[in-house]
């Protein structure tokens, strides 16, 4: 019998799109989720799931507010409404200043807002979204959860880019990491999926999906990661690049004429798997598209491997041991094929992939799919990044109310 007396209504909000997830208690998963899409377009529509069932609901050109609004009435229609105890708000950035989730106060919505020239992409979408939530739900506690809290704990040698440290004190210029819901989610569970000692291992997480990272684990905190100054640092994405010279840059802006803007558009929205491609920013398509003889989709694949074997490699140099290497996100759950070939690329740390449970991976499923003799394990785990924002909205709250 699940409790609906404790409802948590977690909020991720993008520039055009929200996604919504009600969680009841400490339930795990989501007794409604939701994705408003095209915000403030002709299009704009928000999806509905529920017990596996979807209902589209359109939002008649609506926005933020328009979407909030809608998944609220529904809520009351089922009677949920009151239930509602607290609000969760994914927050991307949280600079030095966030190490930790916190309930949202104007104060605290003010040190957001001054962060936002650190993601000027995705903070002030989440500060809409906090903002819309806070007037639709005035008298409920609201929190935010930040991508980077989780990385603050990077030692100096590894958040430090080699730049004038004026850039660092003055501007904020430094490694700062992203996806730290997910490998934090995901850290504790490989605590408990390999019996690991919580104080004694190392793991390195590879959070796989449209846009992707890898992180160092050491006895549960991060110790290094791919992602730095903002998403697009380190591995092959989506359409965003990872690495890249930043002379290329200047070559590319000289000969093409290019702005920053522009640049920003290029790196952040055209390249990664969809540029190398020329296809698609999909992994499942490019797959298809190899068995095919698509060299496009070839290339874009050997590269997202090659790039993220090296980043595996060079992550476990910040841990005293490896015991792992933990698949997780879109890519990392659903593709045998990409994991089998990671692996193949990591046999110099002396992984041997189990083929017959890899391919049982996908949907959700979790496990090893590592032989017996292989000298680090290799597992498969679902993020869940939106428990993770209730759980700590929740954490949140009772801390507060001890106070």
């Amino acid at each position: 019998m699940i409790d609906i007396r404790s409802l948590v209504l977690v909020v991720n909000c993008g520039s055009s799109s929200v996604k919504f997830g009600v969680f009841a208690g400490t339930g795990r998963e989501p007794l409604l989720s939701a994705l408003a899409e095209n915000l403030g377009q002709p299009e704009s529509r928000l999806v509905v799931k529920e017990k596996g069932e979807k209902t589209e609901i359109s939002l008649d050109g609506g926005s933020h507010d328009v979407a909030l609004q809608k998944l609220l009435g529904i809520l009351d229609q089922k009677g949920w409404l009151s239930s509602v105890v607290a609000v969760g708000h994914r927050m991307v950035h949280g600079g030095e200043r966030f190490t930790a989730s916190t309930l949202v106060t104007d104060e605290i919505l003010r040190e957001m807002d001054a962060l936002s020239n650190l993601a000027p992409l995705h903070n002030p979408a989440n500060i809409l979204g906090v903002r819309t939530a806070m007037a639709a739900l005035p008298n409920v506690p609201h929190a935010a959860v930040f991508d980077t809290a989780f990385h603050t704990t990077m030692p100096q040698a590894a958040f430090t880019y080699a730049v004038p440290q004026d850039c660092y004190r003055n501007l904020g210029v430094r490694r700062y990491g992203f996806h730290g819901t997910s490998h934090r989610f995901v850290a504790a569970e490989a605590i408990e999926l390999l019996g690991l000692d919580p104080n004694d291992h190392g793991l390195v997480i590879a959070h796989l999906g449209n846009g992707a990272s890898a992180t160092a684990v050491l006895n549960g905190k991060s110790v290094d990661t791919s992602m730095g100054f903002t998403p697009l640092e380190g591995l092959v994405m989506g359409t965003r690049s990872g690495d890249i010279d930043p002379g290329a840059l200047f070559h590319i802006a000289r000969e093409d004429g290019l702005t920053i803007d522009e640049l920003d558009t290029l790196l952040n929205r055209k390249s990664g798997l969809l540029g190398l491609s020329g296809l698609s920013n999909d992994c499942r398509t490019l797959e298809n598209a190899e068995k095919e003889g698509h060299e496009g989709a070839k290339l874009a694949l050997d590269v997202f491997v090659h790039r993220l074997a090296r980043y595996i490699g060079g992550l476990a140099t910040s841990l005293d041991r490896l015991d792992a290497v933990i698949f997780t996100g879109g890519i990392g759950e659903n593709s045998a094929t990409m994991r089998q070939r990671t692996i193949d690329r990591l046999a110099v740390l002396g992984l041997k992939l189990d083929a017959e449970t890899n391919g049982q991976m996908f949907g959700g499923r979790c496990g090893v799919i590592t032989s017996k003799d292989s000298k680090a394990a290799a597992a498969v785990i679902a993020t869940n990044e939106e428990w993770m924002i209730a759980h700590d909205t929740l954490e949140a709250v009772a801390t507060s109310t001890a106070a």
